[in-house]
């Protein structure tokens, strides 16, 4: 129950104050919790290497296909002697950003193998548009395999325009879904690739990802078992008081929705929920990873969010709750949650590449999830603090109201089901890789974890999140992170002496 104080401040609050129809731009731009791997921070002084373009095929797999257009990529010689390796950083669901070629620990081992270095951006993300816009008809062209196959006949043009002899030596780098195409472009294609470094990548592909949140509730844990009862006991509280007209109000205000909530419609319910817990998964995601931020400001960790959660003389959970969620709306300098279901809907089905769905990559990966993946991060766990907030229906009806009523339940489970075949799921019998997790990354829960093959072994870093290995090193990384750093470059350099 909401006490008396907060009440008070409620009512007088709202007699002063409505946000009603002010819109912020989206959350779809701060969806970080689906896995995109982030910036590295660089120095104002750091060049960065022109953007390049490659002419590539649209459809691999039809020759009578002649169709081609141009595919965005960045090099860097500055390390290269002249019969070392070639190292190729894999682009993932989002812009190919060139501060990774400047920056990030990949660079360290160019400089210590003296290799080439090249990044290349995925078909349909960032620049990389191979065609006039985004409908259904065109992302047909979006599949791994299609990508994969950019890879491949980038690599085999990369070393007729460099001039690189036929035993030169293709090491590729990827992190989160890119860290599962680096690893399966070593199964698909290892006359062209010969060893991988796959960072976070749940090469599991599976519809309910209710681990997810198990995982998110078990990294707040870390902090102490406080939190974790904090953030249930408001998130009950949320509930209960969804349940009435003023309990709604108060929701209202002390969220900053930009439209009062309607409990009657189930699916803004559920996307309000998802939402608040949203919040809490980004952070634990990315916790103390070293990337940069759109904010300088940004330095929210899980000690920031369960500091906040256990302080009492913030007032009750739910008020504490929706402390996180005004603290993350600032960050993305967003004036209200827009909460509706509809609104993200309607922008999720606009076909522009200039959409808010395009630019940002959120129509292309929930495409991606739709047909091969499914990573729904569900509350269907009943034991889990969201209890069931947002269930796999909620998830699966996307697919359907984003891109007709082809993409229902039955196709999803189909394409992940094909994926695992085509793939392997977690018994990937790829050679020469080596799978690098955290424990504090909820995607750890669908990775390659421990070593099931000995050529290529598994990381499993304690107190780490997404990513964490790939990113500059800092002097406040645990002992665990510097030695799995270490250990990469140690194995890249055995495979480097291997035919």
């Amino acid at each position: 129950m909401v006490t008396t104080s907060v009440q008070n401040v409620c009512l007088l609050s709202l007699a002063f104050l409505s946000l009603s129809g002010v819109h912020a731009l989206s959350r779809l731009q701060r969806r970080d919790k689906h896995g995109k791997l982030g910036v590295p921070l660089v120095s104002s002084s750091d060049p960065l290497p022109p953007d390049q373009w490659f002419t590539q095929v649209l459809d691999h797999f039809d020759p009578t296909n002649n169709q081609t257009w141009q595919q965005r990529y960045q090099v860097v010689k500055d390390y290269y002697i002249e019969g070392g390796p070639v190292f190729i950083m894999l682009g993932g669901e989002g812009e190919a950003s060139a501060e990774w070629m400047v920056l990030g620990n990949w660079v360290n081992y160019a400089k210590q193998y003296n290799a080439l270095m090249f990044q290349i951006e995925h078909r349909f993300y960032g620049k990389s548009f191979p065609t006039s816009d985004l409908s259904v008809e065109n992302l047909r062209y979006l599949t791994t395999e299609q990508a994969l196959a950019d890879v491949a006949y980038f690599i085999t043009g990369m070393n007729a325009l460099y001039n690189l002899s036929s035993d030169t030596k293709w090491i590729a780098f990827g992190g989160s879904y890119s860290g599962n195409l680096a690893a399966w472009i070593r199964f698909k294609y290892p006359h062209l690739i010969h060893g991988a470094m796959a960072a976070s990548g749940p090469v599991l592909s599976k519809v309910d990802f209710y681990e997810y949140m198990e995982v998110v509730r078990n990294s707040l844990a870390t902090y102490g078992e406080s939190c974790v009862e904090a953030v249930e006991t408001a998130n009950k509280m949320v509930l209960k008081l969804l349940k009435s007209k003023f309990g709604q109000k108060v929701l209202n205000f002390f969220f900053r929705l930009c439209d009062p909530i309607n409990p009657s419609i189930q699916n803004d319910v559920y996307n309000l929920l998802e939402s608040m817990a949203d919040n809490l998964a980004g952070i634990v995601q990315y916790n103390k990873d070293n990337r940069a931020f759109r904010s300088s400001s940004w330095n929210i960790t899980i000690d920031t969010v369960c500091d906040i959660m256990t302080d009492h003389s913030l007032g009750n959970p739910v008020v504490r709750y929706a402390a996180v969620n005004s603290l993350m709306l600032d960050v993305y300098d967003e004036p209200c949650l827009d909460y509706k279901y509809d609104t993200m809907i309607e922008e999720l089905r606009n076909t522009s590449w200039s959409s808010q769905g395009g630019s940002f990559g959120e129509r292309q990966w929930m495409y991606q999830t739709c047909t091969e993946f499914g990573f729904y991060q569900t509350s269907e766990n009943k034991q889990e603090f969201f209890a069931s907030d947002f269930p796999l229906q909620f998830f699966l009806q996307q697919c359907t109201d984003i891109y007709g009523d082809a993409f229902n339940e039955q196709m999803v489970n189909a394409g992940v089901y094909r994926s695992n075949i085509i793939y392997g799921g977690l018994d990937l019998k790829a050679t020469r890789v080596v799978y690098v997790h955290g424990t504090i990354d909820p995607w750890h829960a669908l990775g390659i974890t421990y070593t099931r093959i000995p050529e290529s072994p598994a990381i499993l870093i304690n107190g780490t999140a997404h990513c964490a290995n790939m990113y500059p090193p800092s002097s406040s990384d645990l002992p665990a992170l510097t030695a799995a750093r270490q250990e990469v470059g140690t194995l890249i350099g055995q495979w480097l002496q291997e035919n």
